[in-house]
C-alpha cells in the first residue's frame, strides 16, 4: 500500500541550498561530452538518495511534528528537482517517476527507507538521529560522485546539495541535544561529522 501525504506549508518551505536559475554559467549551453556510466549512475543514485530522505522526513514530520522534518523535507524536494534538472540534460530516464510516497524502483533504495523510516518511526530521538544518519549519508555520497566528475554543471549541483546537506545536519545535531539523545557517525569520521555539526550555517548562493 502506497502512502498519499499531505504536504504542509512548512513542508514545502525550503531549508537548504536549491533550485537553478536559468543564469546559471554551467548551464549556459548544451552538454558537450557524454556522461560515463559512472556519472550516469551517480545522478540516477542521488536523485533516489535525495527522495528517500524527503520521503521519510514527510513521514517523521507527520508522526512527530518536528519542525525540521517539515522545513528540510522541502529542502529535499529542491534537491530532488535539481538532480532531476541533470537527467533531463543529459536524456537519463528518471528513477522515481511516477512513483509514489515510499516507493522506490532501486530494492537498496527501497530497503534503505523502509528500515530508516522503521527506526524513526520509534521515538523523537530516533527520528533525529534518522535525520542525521540521512545526511551524514548523503554528505558522504556526494563527495564521492564529485570526484568521479569533471563536469562543471554535475559539480555545481553537487556542491549545493553538499551545501544543504550539511546545514541539514547541523539543524538535526542542535534537535539531538536539545532531546539528550546520541549519535555515532556512520558514513563520515568522527572529526568530519563533529566539524560540520560544530560550524555555522552556510549561506546559499
Amino acid at each position: 500500500m502506497t502512502l498519499a501525504l499531505q504536504v504542509s506549508p512548512s513542508a514545502r518551505r525550503p531549508c537548504g541550498c536549491g533550485n537553478l536559475g536559468a543564469a546559471d554559467p554551467a548551464f549556459a549551453t548544451p552538454p558537450v561530452d557524454p556522461l560515463t556510466t559512472e556519472e550516469a549512475d551517480d545522478l540516477t543514485a542521488m536523485r533516489e538518495e535525495e527522495k528517500v530522505a524527503r520521503d521519510v522526513y514527510l513521514r517523521l514530520f507527520d508522526r512527530w511534528g518536528l519542525r525540521p522534518f517539515g522545513n528540510i523535507s522541502g529542502s529535499e524536494q529542491s534537491h530532488m528537482d535539481m538532480l532531476l534538472v541533470l537527467l533531463n540534460r543529459y536524456d537519463l530516464p528518471d528513477p522515481v517517476r511516477h512513483l509514489d510516497i515510499g516507493a522506490f524502483q532501486s530494492p537498496a533504495m527501497q530497503k534503505l527507507h523502509d528500515n530508516l523510516l522503521a527506526r524513526g518511526l520509534q521515538s523523537e530521538s530516533e527520528a533525529i538521529c534518522v535525520g542525521l544518519f540521512i545526511e551524514e549519508l548523503d554528505i558522504a555520497d556526494l563527495q564521492r560522485a564529485t570526484q568521479r566528475t569533471s563536469k562543471p554543471d554535475i559539480q555545481m549541483v553537487f556542491a549545493r546539495l553538499e551545501k544543504g546537506s550539511r546545514n541539514h545536519l547541523r539543524a538535526f545535531h542542535r534537535w539531538m541535544r536539545g532531546l539528550g539523545a546520541h549519535y555515532v557517525p556512520a558514513h563520515l569520521s568522527p572529526t568530519a561529522f563533529d566539524t560540520i555539526a560544530h560550524s555555522s550555517h552556510e549561506p546559499c548562493g
